[in-house]
């Protein structure tokens, strides 16, 4: 072997143990929920997010590539010399990365998985590179947050998209334009044109992208992060202000042109609202730019070279003894990740069972004298893409006096994965409603000893046919386990994490919601609702244990 390749090998031998190491963990013990996506891999998971277009972030791409520019850029940046190895601080972070992911796979959150892999990765590159690389990947394995899907805005584009809808209303009344708005539809009096601002049309999908792309534009031009971190926060109302523009020009084209004229400029107008909101920031820049001249970015320097060895570190802990502990720390994560896979599913839940012990107890077929039940058959759909061991029970009432009074009563009841059960409002959004809102809402006298049923009432709408009058409608929901009742998603989602964290248990949580068209006013359609959950909860929901 000469020199070179000595050298070679003492430099990269040791990394690629480490990447192989993490790379195994991640795409054979990546993903602990088979629900949506059945893989194990990490990085499938990932990718699929970013080519599908529900989940909202086909940004990723982008920031992907962006990300590998930035590290190009940055690295050739770095001087050349010091250059000190940096060990430990690698060994470090890719322990604590493995230690994120397992935390993420504990419970079931592959988003924090990857934000373990991106610690893990900046591990290698600061193993192979030192502190130059080390430095200089920071940002952009940051940065590559951004592609991850982010659940959470759902609500801050529900409440983005009805101050956009409310804001769009006002100045078209200012102008004298006598648009009508009912939620989040905007429609004529003489009825030439209506739209319904769907989420689509809030401005979430370009959320993440607008102030991915501001922050970047902050980090190119200043040094200081106060500065980074403004121009960052001014692109959130410079978004509002992109989005109140798109929907004004909509109707105003449609004032003018009808109804076609409105949905060809929705059709381009997402374009104007980007060309809008980095113009802002872009303007914003110049002027911070002129005002502090001081914290501008320095014009880049001679580059230098991509890679430069890292001087010897003085520390007992050589490249080699990195490998092998993570190498060790690789193969005790994918054996705990496996134990992990086999853990026990509590037998226990917090609705009554059927003998198949499967699926929830059969919902009666008459509550008092005065609704019948049938049975609904579960769609083929919800048969192919939820977990093989989720349960259900669902059945809709008819009001004897009245059938078209009636109310659709469900129940899903989760496996070992959490997948089982998601949020109500995406299976809602899949069937043609819109949510016009939401409130809590407590049902009297429901569970056993008169206690309160705490549940989530969504408001929603849809549209008629042909012109005709929208339906509303009121869905109440709830989450039940054998320990407790949670009322929203996010409750549900931290319990059942701490309960597979703290007890090494994942625990079946059941879903249950009623729905029920509202054309006879909200207080009715409650009123309906909480009969039926007075003649059903007690006979498929337990009482909490311990109650």
């Amino acid at each position: 072997m000469t020199s070179n390749q000595r050298f070679a090998a003492g430099r990269f031998l040791p990394v690629a143990v480490c990447v192989l190491a993490g790379f195994a963990v991640f795409q054979f013990f990546g993903n602990a929920t088979r629900g949506y996506i059945a893989t194990d891999s990490l990085f499938y998971w990932w990718g699929f997010q970013w080519t599908n277009p529900t989940s909202e972030a086909e940004h990723g791409w982008l920031i992907l590539g962006l990300s590998c520019w930035l590290f190009w850029q940055n690295a050739r940046q770095e001087p050349a010399a010091p250059n000190p190895a940096m060990p430990r601080a690698a060994f470090a972070v890719m322990l604590g990365g493995l230690a994120v992911h397992l935390l993420g796979y504990t419970v079931q959150q592959t988003r924090i998985s990857i934000i373990g892999c991106l610690l893990f990765s900046w591990g290698c590159l600061a193993l192979v590179g030192g502190r130059r690389w080390g430095r200089a990947a920071a940002f952009p394995l940051g940065f590559l947050i951004f592609a991850l899907p982010v659940n959470v805005l759902d609500t801050a584009g529900f409440w983005l998209r009805m101050w956009v809808i409310e804001a769009s209303h006002g100045i078209a009344n200012t102008v004298g334009v006598a648009v009508i708005r009912s939620g989040t539809q905007l429609f004529s009096p003489d009825g030439l044109y209506q739209y319904d601002v769907a989420a689509a049309c809030s401005g979430v999908r370009s959320l993440m992208a607008l102030t991915a792309l501001s922050l970047l534009v902050g980090y190119l031009n200043f040094r200081p992060w106060w500065l980074r971190g403004l121009v960052f926060l001014l692109s959130l109302p410079f978004t509002y202000v992109g989005n109140v523009v798109r929907i004004s020009a909509i109707i105003f084209a449609a004032e003018v042109g009808g109804q076609r004229a409105g949905v060809i400029v929705h059709e381009w107008a997402g374009f104007l609202v980007f060309v809008i909101v980095l113009g802002l920031v872009l303007l914003s820049v110049s002027g911070l730019r002129r005002l502090l001249p001081s914290a501008v970015r320095p014009p880049d320097q001679a580059p230098a070279p991509f890679w430069t060895a890292p001087a010897a570190a003085d520390t007992r802990l050589r490249p080699y003894g990195v490998a092998l502990l993570v190498l060790a720390a690789a193969v005790v994560t994918a054996g705990l990740a496996r134990r992990l896979d086999a853990m026990p599913v509590r037998t226990d839940t917090g609705v009554r069972l059927m003998a198949d012990g499967r699926n929830p107890v059969d919902l009666p077929a008459f509550v008092g004298t005065e609704w019948i039940g049938r049975r609904v058959d579960i769609s083929p759909v919800e048969l192919e893409i939820l977990p093989p061991d989720t349960g259900f029970s669902r059945r809709i009432y008819v009001a004897v006096p009245d059938p078209r009074r009636q109310v659709l009563l469900s129940i899903v009841l989760s496996g070992r994965d959490r997948s089982s059960i998601h949020r109500p409002e995406l299976c809602v959004e899949g069937q043609g409603w819109t949510i016009k809102g939401s409130f809590p809402h407590g049902f009297e006298g429901v569970q056993p000893g008169g206690r309160v049923l705490p549940a989530t009432v969504l408001r929603l709408e849809r549209a008629g046919a042909n012109g005709a009058k929208p339906t509303p409608a009121l869905l109440a929901y709830w989450f039940v386990s054998s320990e407790t009742v949670v009322a929203t998603h996010a409750e549900r989602m931290w319990r059942g994490a701490w309960d597979r964290l703290r007890h090494g248990r994942a625990d079946r949580w059941a879903y249950v919601l009623a729905q029920t068209v509202a054309d006879d006013g909200e207080v009715a359609a409650l009123e309906r609702i909480q009969t039926l959950l007075a003649g059903t909860v007690p006979v498929f929901q337990k009482p909490p244990a311990g109650r």
